[in-house]
């Protein structure tokens, strides 16, 4: 018997949202299909260079105006990006252009590599898989065809960043407090209690169409390096709204002076009130639900969760018809030893977004369950019979 996650590797989420919807159709993303991949990696270098990345205007931008008279921030917004959120070791902030080029270069390299059709008469993989980790490994479950990581460095105020975040200077995330080091250890601690695959509840979050993997809904909204890392913003008077594409998540972010419910109430990507400083659209957010760790929004490991303490100020300005400046800052003095902040780039996406219909395809939840209750029958066949 194999591991059951084995059995079906494909969940909902490795499907991308035109696939469930419509397969007949072209997904929307300028995504580095067969036909694309060549097109993606002689064109690399041409979208490297600043001209093709929208630099700052001469004169000072005016963006759109709703019928109110703030800013408008509707549409399709995309953050896929090469750029990681911690900086890499012995990088600067800003990277050269040859830097850059070479980042995005490798990227084209292997999404070419990757979408090369499959040989038809390759061998099958063997008994249980081959071992490889990960998304692409063991049985395989993702082609590069699916995929939209991102194609470019990001681009903001005339540098091309090497991290998202940009505070703590050295792009790294400040140091966990011994009550965060302590948290893990009990959590650890508490999980081998259970085998992975004891219970759905064992079963992280995105597998289970809760919460997109990653941060994506946030906050802070942050892309998963994977594919569908794209957003729509609709704004009346009084909201706005935020409609994440993995998993459909939608925040609802109230305009305002704030009135929070009561913290017996906490909902999945916390509570948002949101307010207009000039042109910047101000968004705080706490009384997350406590399920929704910050260590797993931001890919490490699950060390930390979220917490009475934990706030979230996130500030949109519209720079260009087709950019929007995202900045946040996360207070978290319960597991952080100092606050810290980031930024990245919204691209305008002229492409309409699908439905992701994650629970309505997942069908691996319960293979993947109904595999480890065959693996415990299969082990307990081959248990010696007591005497009788």
């Amino acid at each position: 018997m194999t591991d059951p996650m084995s059995l079906v590797r494909t969940v909902c989420r490795s499907v991308p949202r035109a696939a469930l919807l419509m397969t007949a159709m072209t997904p929307y993303v300028a995504r580095p299909h067969l036909a694309q991949a060549q097109a993606v990696k002689a064109t690399a270098s041409a979208k490297a260079t600043p001209s093709a990345r929208a630099a700052p205007a001469a004169t000072r931008y005016v963006a759109p105006r709703t019928p109110d008279g703030h800013p408008d921030l509707q549409g399709n917004w995309t953050n896929a990006s090469l750029t990681p959120l911690e900086r890499p070791a012995g990088l600067p902030r800003a990277l050269s252009k040859a830097q850059a080029a070479a980042l995005e270069q490798r990227r084209a390299d292997t999404v070419e590599t990757g979408a090369k059709a499959s040989d038809p008469n390759r061998s099958a993989p063997p008994v249980g898989g081959d071992g490889s980790p990960g998304a692409f490994g063991n049985v395989g479950g993702y082609n590069y065809v699916w995929i939209d990581a991102g194609d470019h460095v990001a681009f903001l105020n005339g540098e091309l960043r090497s991290s998202f975040i940009v505070d703590p200077v050295n792009g790294r995330l400040p140091a966990l407090t011994p009550a965060a080091r302590a948290w893990g250890q009990q959590r650890a601690a508490r999980n081998r209690q259970f085998g992975q695959y004891d219970n759905p509840e064992n079963r992280p979050l995105a597998e289970r169409c809760i919460m997109s993997f990653g941060s994506n809904a946030g906050p802070p909204m942050l892309p998963n390096g994977f594919y569908n890392n794209n957003y729509t913003i609709v704004q009346t008077n009084h909201h706005v709204m935020i409609m994440t594409e993995m998993v459909h998540d939608v925040r609802i972010i109230k305009l305002g002076k704030p009135t929070p419910r009561s913290s017996a109430v906490r909902p999945w990507m916390g509570e948002s009130w949101g307010r207009w400083d000039g042109d910047t659209l101000v968004v705080e957010t706490t009384n997350f639900y406590p399920s929704q760790e910050l260590s797993q929004s931001v890919g490490l490991g699950g060390a930390w969760g979220a917490n009475d303490s934990l706030r979230v100020v996130e500030k949109f300005t519209r720079t260009r018809d087709n950019v929007i400046f995202y900045r946040f800052t996360v207070h978290d003095p319960l597991n952080f030893t100092a606050p810290w902040s980031g930024e990245l780039p919204m691209i305008a996406m002229d492409e309409q977004i699908y439905e992701y219909a994650c629970h309505e395809g997942n069908y691996a939840l319960s293979n993947v369950l109904s595999g480890a209750r065959a693996m415990e029958r299969e082990a307990a066949a081959k248990k010696p019979k007591p005497p009788e």
